[in-house]
């Protein structure tokens, strides 16, 4: 899909921002890069679409050699998404959608028809096509940001840090979302990002820059377990090297396989009953397919019990819910910051497999992973308010 052969880009006065790069990233392929401010990895990225051009060396997109490209044409076959995001704040959110698509001259129906599916895509309904960019939240902001690169349905997708400004909920929560969204559509994703846990969570390979060369290109576990360089490990961190020992390291290895939940559709003293047997004051609840969908909780049925006669009427469906494959390291800091109790988690087609605890993390994983005073201390007190 991508490839830079040889690829150096120079400036005036003998400055180099990128040396002899040499990569390919597959079709589907998440591809990271990251690397110190100055290193060169927006350069490199900017240069796929002609925004930068390159002093010597071959790009090639499917094959075809950027350079031998009108810049414009090459730029609508290539979707873009930046931190700013970039919505033109006069348009409607339907317009700013389909901005690529009108230039390339898609009839009116087939532009609303395309808007429609993309929101759909990210769990926003049709009412927010008719609004405009300043009545959204940020992270419904940067949803549209992302939409829009993926309006004209391009193959290719460069993405500069789009995360970076938001509050950190919401960008966990885009970055899930986010990478759900790229397996489910295949598209092939160059992401800048500056966070290296950003990038360990997301990428299917990492390209390490420093003064405008490439210092390590691989899979994630392969960069934990085998840093190229002292750079590449003071990079890392010596926490997340510590992840990547042969122990215990995902969800899927310290979750409890058997999360108490119900089917929609129960009524609220099956669901009391449920709680009462199991000891709980919660349930997860599933549809038929065992797809999460929500939760209960007694409180919840309390407050609501004569009013209504099951749990689809009471339910909360804004929750928060881990893939099995999750890091550890990444899941219990999300739990501690979020206050949670507990996270769900699913598989990736979102059907609960597990649950994992605060309590049930403190002596599965601290000596396993941290062994640091400092982390113990929190999980401990963590512990205790469950």
């Amino acid at each position: 899909m991508l490839t830079f052969k040889e690829v150096t880009k120079g400036y005036g006065g003998g400055k180099t921002a990128v040396s002899s790069l040499s990569l390919n990233v597959k079709k589907g392929e998440f591809v990271c890069i990251i690397g110190p401010s100055g290193c060169g990895k927006t350069t490199t990225m900017k240069m796929v679409n002609r925004l930068h051009e390159p002093t010597a060396g071959t790009i090639l997109v499917d094959g075809k050699d950027v350079m031998a490209q009108d810049p414009v044409t090459l730029r609508r076959k290539i979707g873009y998404v930046i931190q700013q995001i970039g919505l033109f704040p006069h348009m409607t959110i339907e317009e700013n959608i389909v901005v690529v698509p009108k230039l390339l001259g898609w009839p009116e129906q087939k532009k609303k028809a395309r808007a429609r599916e993309l929101l759909q895509l990210v769990d926003m309904d049709e009412s927010f096509l008719t609004r405009y960019p300043n009545e959204l939240s940020g992270g419904q902001q940067q949803r549209i940001g992302v939409l829009r690169a993926l309006a004209a349905d391009p193959p290719l997708i460069l993405m500069d840090e789009p995360f970076g400004a938001l509050d950190p909920i919401t960008r966990d929560t885009l970055q899930e979302e986010f990478k759900r969204l790229q397996q489910s559509l295949d598209k092939t994703i160059i992401f800048v990002t500056h966070d290296m846990d950003e990038a360990i969570k997301l990428a299917d390979r990492i390209a390490i820059m420093k003064d405008g060369k490439l210092v390590q290109f691989d899979t994630p576990e392969n960069i934990l377990r085998a840093p190229a360089n002292e750079f590449v490990q003071e990079f890392i961190g010596k926490d997340r090297l510590l992840q990547a020992q042969p122990n215990v390291q995902t969800v899927r290895q310290i979750m409890s396989r058997e999360p108490v939940h119900i089917a929609l559709g129960s009524t609220l003293q099956a669901a009391m009953t449920r709680m009462k047997e199991r000891r709980v004051d919660s349930l997860l609840i599933v549809d038929d397919h065992q797809q999460l969908k929500g939760y209960i909780d007694v409180e919840m049925i309390d407050r609501h019990r004569h009013h209504a006669a099951c749990v689809d009427d009471v339910m909360m469906t804004d929750f928060y819910s881990v893939e099995e494959s999750a890091l550890l390291r990444d899941t219990i800091h999300k739990i501690l910051k979020r206050g949670l109790k507990y996270a769900p988690v699913v598989n990736q087609s979102q059907q609960l497999v597990g649950i994992v605890t605060r309590a049930s993390l403190v002596d599965m994983v601290y000596d396993a992973i941290w062994g640091q005073e400092d982390m113990a201390e929190n999980l401990v007190a963590a512990t205790r308010e469950v």
